[in-house]
């Protein structure tokens, strides 16, 4: 029991130093410490940053690529913007020039038609004339032959 007391005493009156203990372990400990900073570095963090180096070229190269990929549609958007523009300028000439002689061709037709309607209508009066003046010489002997008719009977 006395061993047991003893024990308890030595642990008692045994030195500490306080808050930090700068004994032999922390030599030990910072070694450690710097052995696996390098065994970290080594197997882990020079692994993950050239995967994160890669990726980043990789990343990198896709955006020129898509900067490439953008301006050459651009410049087709603009060489077909223009293509379409004088596309449409041309079809609205071609339009005009179109509505122009159909506009020439209905005018000549109906010149001719008013020519020829002038003619027909100038014949048929003409003919209307000709033709009075016989169905009035026929009416004339008509009315003097059913006058003297009435005459006739009317005297018989």
């Amino acid at each position: 029991m006395f061993y047991h007391y003893n024990s308890i005493f030595i642990l008692v009156t045994e030195k500490t130093g306080g808050l930090f203990d700068f004994d032999g372990t922390l030599p030990v400990i910072g070694l450690q410490f710097i052995f696996f900073m390098f065994i970290l570095n080594f197997i882990l963090y020079n692994p993950l940053l050239d995967t994160i180096d890669e990726r980043n070229i990789y990343i990198k190269k896709s955006l020129d690529e898509a900067t490439n990929v953008l301006t050459n549609a651009n410049q087709l958007n603009v060489k077909y913007e223009n293509k379409a523009s004088k596309a449409r300028k041309a079809a609205k000439l071609d339009l005009l020039t179109y509505q122009n002689l159909y506009k020439d061709i209905l005018e000549e037709k109906m010149k001719s038609s008013q020519i020829f309607t002038d003619e027909f209508l100038n014949e048929t009066t003409a003919n209307f004339e000709i033709n009075k003046d016989e169905i009035l010489g026929s009416f004339d002997k008509e009315i003097d032959s059913l006058t003297s008719q009435i005459m006739n009977k009317i005297l018989t």
